[in-house]
This record gives structure tokens, C-alpha cells and sequence, in this order.
């Protein structure tokens, strides 16, 4: 039996739980409303669904809400991706890597600085 997302979370002890699980819902939210082809999501892809999907759910605050969780850049999005591949929660192709999450863009910019109302 695999895992729950909150029990990965916390055994793994870098990301909170609602980190991870605001990963996960990312990857269906981005595969339904950013991803041109949504069998598979590129992992600067997947972060612009989830800066998105952040901006959705908590405007100005995404920025105070992720870094709360631990979460201080797209490569940690690429982290927690990676935690989740590794419990079987998610799945990657063979030229997926946690590279392709590096400095896809800045937290202080996309959240604070560039923010449009």
C-alpha cells in the first residue's frame, strides 16, 4: 500500500504536508488549464500552473503562504515533484529531471514585485 501525500510529507521533514499536496492539485490544474498537451507536463509547465493556481487561490499572500510550507523556489516545487515520483504519487519520463525545475522563475517577482491585481 503507497503512502499518503501527508505521511511522505512529514517522514521526508523539508516541505509541509499542504506543500505537497498543493503540488499534487497543481499537477491536475495545470494538465486541465496550462498544458498544451496534458498527458504529460513539463516541469516548467508544471511551475507555471502552479504560480497560477497560487495566485488563484491566494493573491498577494502566495508568497507568505508557500514560504510557510518551506517552499522558496521552483526547484523546490521540483523537489517535492521528485518526493512524490519516488512514492509512486507521480510518474516522469526518462528525459524528466529536477533540473528542469531550476530558477523557472523568482518567488519575490512573480508574487510580489510583477503582481497584478
Amino acid at each position: 500500500m503507497k503512502k499518503n501525500l501527508e505521511r511522505i510529507a512529514r517522514e521526508d521533514g523539508r516541505f509541509s504536508p499542504k506543500a505537497v499536496k498543493f503540488v499534487y492539485e497543481g499537477l491536475g490544474y495545470t494538465a486541465r488549464n496550462v498544458a498544451e498537451e496534458p498527458r504529460h507536463v513539463s516541469g516548467q509547465t508544471l511551475c507555471d500552473g502552479l504560480m497560477k493556481l497560487a495566485v488563484e487561490k491566494w493573491g498577494r499572500l502566495a508568497l507568505v503562504v508557500l514560504d510557510s510550507w518551506g517552499v522558496k523556489s521552483t526547484r523546490d516545487f521540483g523537489e517535492i515533484v521528485f518526493l512524490m515520483i519516488k512514492h509512486k504519487w507521480m510518474s516522469a519520463q526518462p528525459t524528466d529531471s529536477i533540473e528542469d525545475f531550476d530558477e523557472v522563475y523568482d518567488f519575490e517577482a512573480v508574487f510580489k514585485d510583477e503582481f497584478e491585481f
